[in-house]
């Protein structure tokens, strides 16, 4: 299966890729999501819950990332595992492009294979189930993205964030690779979640 696309963000190229940076905003965008966890610099496991036809399963899936170019670009390969319900193995890049001071334009292509029951449902239920949650999950964002970061007020005034909080030195860096897994995140989540459902 391959699957391609393009969303406006409501924010700036900037925001958003501090978005994808946050597995507690993308796990709350994805339905089923139940967690994001790290087991390398970049590498990570998602757990979800989904449904394709006939079959709902729990998938684990586990994702890397490669290639990245803050806050451009990235690369990722993914496996999910669903039990008896089957499996799916995959990769995708994603690229942001601002589209103004308040936009950007996230596009992504994905490829995938799938086994076991997943791969006996048919294409066409297995297409309408990917298309559905790559929507659930870019309303999610893009609702999330606009309250957050553009909420206009009554005069026509833009009321933005506040700054952050100066880092914090005790605290340990974080490296370019865990950063890049989670500028994966809304695509690497997403897709897993559909690879998994595919």
């Amino acid at each position: 299966m391959e699957m391609t696309g393009e969303q406006r963000i409501p924010a700036s190229q900037a925001d958003t890729w501090a978005a994808l940076n946050d597995p507690e905003f993308l796990k709350a965008c994805l339905p089923g999501c139940e967690s994001i966890e790290r087991v390398s610099d970049n590498e990570y496991t998602v757990l979800l819950t989904a449904r394709v036809g006939p079959v709902t399963a729990r998938f684990k899936g586990r994702m890397a990332i490669s290639d990245a170019k803050p806050p451009n670009s990235y690369a990722l390969v993914f496996e999910g595992q669903g039990g008896v319900a089957g499996f799916a193995k995959g990769s995708a890049s994603v690229q942001l492009a601002s589209q103004g001071t308040a936009e950007t334009l996230l596009s992504y292509q994905a490829k995938a294979n799938v086994g076991g029951k997943l791969a006996q449902i048919g294409s066409r239920l297995v297409d309408a189930a990917a298309q559905k949650v790559a929507g659930d999950f870019f309303a999610a964002f893009n609702e999330r993205m606009s309250s957050l970061h553009a909420v206009a007020g009554h005069a026509g005034e833009v009321h933005h964030l506040p700054l952050p909080v100066p880092r914090d030195p005790d605290l340990p860096d974080v490296t370019p690779g865990s950063l890049a897994f989670f500028a994966a995140g809304a695509l690497v989540v997403f897709i897993v979640a559909l690879i998994a459902l595919l």
